[in-house]
């Protein structure tokens, strides 16, 4: 009989393991709920989902998390929650979990007790996760792989987690509370961020503190961001592949703690770090955005380790295949979390809530989000479980929403398929933008729908532009520098023959593929990144900027640099990074994005008159003239301006109100534009933004008026602003 065939017909019941040396110890019964471990008065209450364990064990560690000193049977069992209280423990008690229960991968059970388990409500976890062979529930190149279950103990190795103290002085803390439609998105990796920042003390660089630091907290300021968008926080496991070949899951999309700050983040072990950099974050006026992995776990698939979810009721967090011995796979590693199952949901919706109101953040971006939006069928669901309970979630309703709206599986693309209340990368934007300053023929009325919102995106739904979170580069793909730079991406330092990334990256070099000395290619790519950053900040919606372009970040051309944990990934601070002039220009753009309401309104545009013939938008050509529907529709035509009247938005802080032109060249010629005559614009315009040379200040613009002549060289947009009266 085959090793497949004894699987099926034989249920393993796995031995238990030898008690530690120490007593074993009963414990009252407690409550079931809330799930994980509750510090209370005189003692900590356990309480665990495991729909088919037999017996749910408490492991207690000593301080240093490498003797596990007792063992506590769960003694009570409400409905599939084991529960118990066990007096006397404190705050900062180290403890795993083993679940007694069946190993029969054919019917979708992996319970394994020889296993030290993390919950999957830890707040804490005592060390980083890293790839290794200890964290198989199989013996790793054994003949029947997972079919065989692995007798080793594995506790001194495993991570522990740590009950901590719920309490924290959060003094005046307050949200920020940017409108959506005010605000600025910052994506930044909290390493890569302060790792080489010299004004950063050693101790704190790559951490929540250095984060929180001064020096970090004023180069944001200086740049006019709003908010932060982390990349994953929540505590991941570096994947044994990328160990074994001396790299790391730098990113973290790898999750496996939902509740417990990473522990590679904190300076010391004190997980109250992560919320005194929200507070000083907050303090500074900047929201705090996070990154999250509710898709997949780091568990991967049926031959990956078990670590958590596997181990405790797999058939319940994971969705599994009709073999129930494999895993549906919507994401590319392995897994996929069903969050159609009320443990797994109730998982989901628990974390969301504690990182709002525990640790005040303000939002969440939701990593491959159709994944999680599946319903019981594996279809896309806007009105499955997970988005119906995220719609009536009143803690939730005070957070921003944000996904990344597509994922591998069938229907997965579903860029403005999301509901009210969400809004989402918009990767239409990205092409849209980026095929646009290419050069690409017929690509101008993608390009005008961008700029003002993709109502043809997302006004379907009811939505508004503040539905459109506007991406040109993010962690995934080239910086800005590099989209400037190379043609094609070079990801050999990843160690899988440059298979890996995206090999259609709408990308242009410029004239020759990287570093050059060449003057005039170096000219045009600086012109290039300031075409892309003015009209990312003049466009409707909210703009991500990906942290680190605004002085030029370069990864050499790579553009997966998942598991690159070193300078290729890292924010560069030497003198000639600061010296950028592209840092000014981006600072320059956010506030003139502060100072003109017309460019940021959440409604759209239609561009038809009014009672007095104003529109809100009207389009000219190079001539100076309305464009025509035979211009639209010419793929040879690139360029193009557009007026925004002021008057259908409300005034600025000051009370003024300011119209903008825009004229664009995506052309390899230099145009002149005409400046066109707009019903009810008279007076002067002031050229504040040129990208062949950068922004002016209103004292030093130039000043232009209808029927003057606008000299735009090729592959180039100015931005003007006009005061308008009522």
């Amino acid at each position: 009989m085959t090793a497949q065939a004894v699987g099926k017909t034989r249920s393993h019941r796995p031995s238990s393991p030898p008690a530690p040396a120490g007593p074993t110890a009963a414990c009252p019964a407690g409550r079931p709920w809330p799930l994980g471990a509750t510090l209370c008065e005189g003692g900590v209450n356990f309480a665990v989902h495991a729909s088919a364990a037999e017996r749910v064990e408490v492991c207690l560690f000593d301080a240093g998390g490498n003797q596990e000193e007792r063992r506590i049977a769960l003694p009570a069992r409400s409905d599939d929650v084991w529960h118990g209280f066990v007096p006397g423990l404190q705050a900062g008690q180290r403890y795993g979990l083993r679940v007694h229960g069946p190993y029969d991968p054919h019917h979708g059970w992996r319970c394994n007790p020889h296993k030290l388990l993390l919950d999957p409500y830890a707040k804490a976890i005592d060390r980083p996760l890293r790839g290794a062979p200890w964290q198989y529930a199989y013996p790793l190149g054994h003949e029947k792989r997972d079919l065989h279950i692995d007798h080793a103990d594995n506790a001194a190795q495993a991570a522990k987690c740590i009950v901590v103290d719920p309490h924290f002085d959060w003094g005046d803390d307050r949200h920020p509370d940017t409108p959506m439609e005010d605000s600025i998105f910052y994506e930044v990796h909290v390493r890569g961020f302060t790792r080489q920042m010299p004004d950063v003390p050693e101790p704190l660089r790559g951490t929540f503190a250095g984060m929180a630091s001064e020096p970090a907290i004023a180069h944001l300021q200086r740049l006019g961001v709003t908010a932060v968008e982390l990349l994953p926080v929540q505590a991941f496991n570096d994947e044994r592949r990328l160990i074994e070949l001396g790299l790391a899951n730098y990113w973290g999309y790898n999750t496996i703690g939902f509740f417990a700050p990473d522990p590679r983040y904190l300076s010391g072990e004190d997980v109250n770090e992560f919320r005194h950099m929200v507070k000083a974050l907050h303090a500074a006026g900047i929201e705090v955005i996070l990154d999250v992995v509710y898709n997949h776990s780091c568990e991967g698939n049926h031959l990956g380790p078990t670590l958590c979810f596997k181990g405790i009721d797999n058939r319940s967090y994971y969705r599994l295949t009709e073999d129930h011995r494999h895993y549906m796979d919507f994401t590319g590693t392995g897994n996929t979390l069903n969050a159609s199952h009320p443990a797994m949901l109730r998982l989901i919706m628990d974390s969301l809530r504690y990182w709002v109101e525990e640790m005040h953040v303000d939002g969440f971006r939701f990593d491959l989000a159709p994944a999680i939006a599946r319903n019981g069928h594996g279809g896309f669901d806007h009105r499955g479980p997970f988005l119906s309970a995220i719609a009536q979630d009143s803690v939730l309703k005070r957070a921003k929403l944000v996904a990344e709206p597509w994922d591998l599986g069938d229907h997965g693309y579903q860029v403005g398929g999301f509901p009210q209340g969400w809004s989402e990368w918009n990767g239409q934007y990205r092409d849209r933008v980026r095929d646009y300053w290419r050069g690409m023929e017929g690509s101008l009325g993608d390009f005008a729908a961008a700029l003002c919102g993709s109502a043809d995106v997302y006004s379907h739904s009811r939505r508004t532009p503040r539905a459109s979170v506007n991406i040109i580069t993010v962690h995934d793909g080239f910086t800005l520098n590099d989209l400037v730079s190379y043609n094609d991406k070079h990801n050999e330092a990843n160690a899988e023959d440059n298979r890996d990334g995206e090999s259609h990256n709408r990308s242009w070099n410029c004239g020759a593929e990287g570093p050059t000395d060449d003057p005039e290619i170096l000219a045009f790519r600086e012109r290039q990144k300031r075409n892309f950053l003015t009209t990312l900040f003049a466009s409707r919606g909210v703009p991500l900027l990906l942290g680190g372009d605004e002085m030029s970040r370069t990864q050499g051309g790579n553009n997966n640099a998942y598991c690159q944990d070193n300078p290729v990934s890292w924010f560069d601070w030497s003198e000639e990074r600061l010296q950028d002039p592209l840092i000014d220009f981006t600072a320059a753009m956010t506030r003139l994005r502060r100072e003109l309401p017309v460019l940021r309104q959440p409604k759209w545009l239609s561009g038809r008159p009014d009672h007095d013939r104003r529109r809100d938008i009207v389009w000219f050509s190079v001539w100076g003239k309305e464009m025509t529907g035979e211009e639209w529709t010419n793929p040879a035509v690139r360029c193009i301006a557009a007026v925004l009247d002021a008057r259908f938005a409300p005034p600025a802080q000051d009370g003024s109100r300011q119209s903008v032109l825009l004229a664009f060249n995506a052309t390899g010629e230099d145009v002149t534009f005409t400046v066109p005559e707009a019903t009810g614009h008279h007076g002067d315009w002031a050229l504040r933004v040129y990208t062949p040379e950068g922004f002016f200040d209103p004292e030093e613009a130039r000043s232009l008026r209808a029927n003057d002549k606008l000299e735009l060289l090729a592959h180039s947009m100015a931005l003007l602003t006009q005061p308008v009266e009522e």
